[in-house]
């Protein structure tokens, strides 16, 4: 585990932390209260002082050692190592714990002129620093669990992130692997016309500008609403209609209540494009082209058929095809679906099931 960029650091639960210790405090005080009054104590204000006192200065040991645990959270999969850095210095720290707790019980007794008698000092260090020692163990447990639990929470949050990124980047470059492809086949179209009817060649281009200026502003989105995508649709089939003019008829079917939902950038583009390529472009009668949109509850079906095209065998997808269902499987994954099959009256239907994202 490598050291976590600055957003991908982890988090410091220092709420909770913060409520489990005042619990912790709370109930060692009660503690200490309830020994001394069975003991035979009669003020309150020692057992206070004494609990209170171990309790201050073990808060701001352990306040210390949170802001400085941070540093170490690349180490937490080499647990010796993290627990050495963080035990390292406990001959140090327990007697001067000891020090400073019994120096402020001393200094209060003072004060109130009350004597503070405990046992010899070298059975109080021998005890207190045992006992403090323990406490510190079970502390830096506690940390290395807390941060070892929020480091693999961020760890499993920040994959999940990488991975969201790299499917939109493999899907807006695979929506950028169309517009090429489809460049050469619209500008082939105009090409056709340039000499025979340079006005329909001028009404062409502009129609294709136009396209391409939409086209390039959804391409920077891997998805786009669908009514986006008709719009294109509709665009790219007037400058075919242009081109094929008695040869073809071009019918919309879309489902209003399937427009707001979301699908992958120039999805129908090249089923409309085969549709061209391998039907009304090889016979000479017309060839009637159906674009349906249904929505049915959470599903979307899209469709495009024609009653020209031939399927021999099984269909080998072409590449505007191929990069269709790549898009479809980084995105959905098994929850949607392409197929190809023949019309039982003749032609193609080309059909696409996903689920409607809104």
């Amino acid at each position: 585990m490598t050291a976590l960029p600055d957003d991908l650091a982890v988090p410091a639960p220092r709420a909770a932390i913060a409520l489990a210790w005042s619990i912790f405090c709370v109930l060692m005080v009660t503690i200490g209260i309830q020994d001394h009054l069975r003991q035979g104590g009669t003020t309150l204000w020692k057992p206070l002082l004494w609990e209170g006192s171990s309790l201050l200065v073990a808060s701001l040991i352990g306040a210390l050692q949170w802001r400085r645990v941070a540093r170490h959270d690349a180490l937490l999969n080499r647990p010796w190592r993290w627990f050495w850095l963080r035990l390292r210095w406990l001959p140090l720290i327990a007697p001067a714990f000891v020090c400073a707790v019994y120096a402020l019980r001393h200094a209060v007794h003072a004060a109130l002129d009350s004597p503070y008698p405990h046992d010899p000092w070298p059975v109080v260090f021998r005890y207190e620093t045992l006992k403090f020692s323990i406490f510190y163990l079970l502390f830096v447990a506690v940390v290395f669990g807390l941060r070892s639990h929020a480091a693999m929470t961020q760890a499993r949050w920040r994959l999940e992130r990488e991975s969201r990124l790299a499917k939109s980047a493999q899907l807006l470059q695979l929506a950028q692997q169309i517009e090429p492809h489809f460049l050469f086949n619209a500008l082939n179209t105009i090409a056709s016309t340039v000499h025979t009817d340079p006005d329909l060649a001028d009404s062409l281009l502009t129609r294709l500008a136009a396209l391409l200026r939409a086209a390039t502003d959804l391409a920077r989105r891997p998805e786009s609403a669908l009514c986006d995508e008709l719009a294109l649709l509709e665009a790219y089939a007037a400058i075919m209609r242009e081109r094929f003019a008695d040869r073809v008829e071009i019918v919309f079917e879309f489902d209003p209540t399937a427009q707001s939902c979301l699908v992958p950038t120039l999805l129908l583009q090249p089923l409309l494009e085969n549709a061209f390529r391998h039907g009304v472009e090889r016979r000479l009668q017309p060839t009637r082209i159906v674009v349906r949109t249904r929505r049915a509850g959470a599903r979307l079906s899209l469709e495009v058929e024609d009653d020209a095209g031939e399927l021999h065998g099984t269909p080998t997808p072409g590449v505007g095809l191929a990069n269709l269902q790549q898009r479809l499987v980084a995105r959905h994954g098994a929850d949607a679906s392409f197929t190809l099959q023949p019309r039982p009256e003749g032609g193609v239907l080309a059909r696409i099931e996903l689920p409607c994202v809104c």
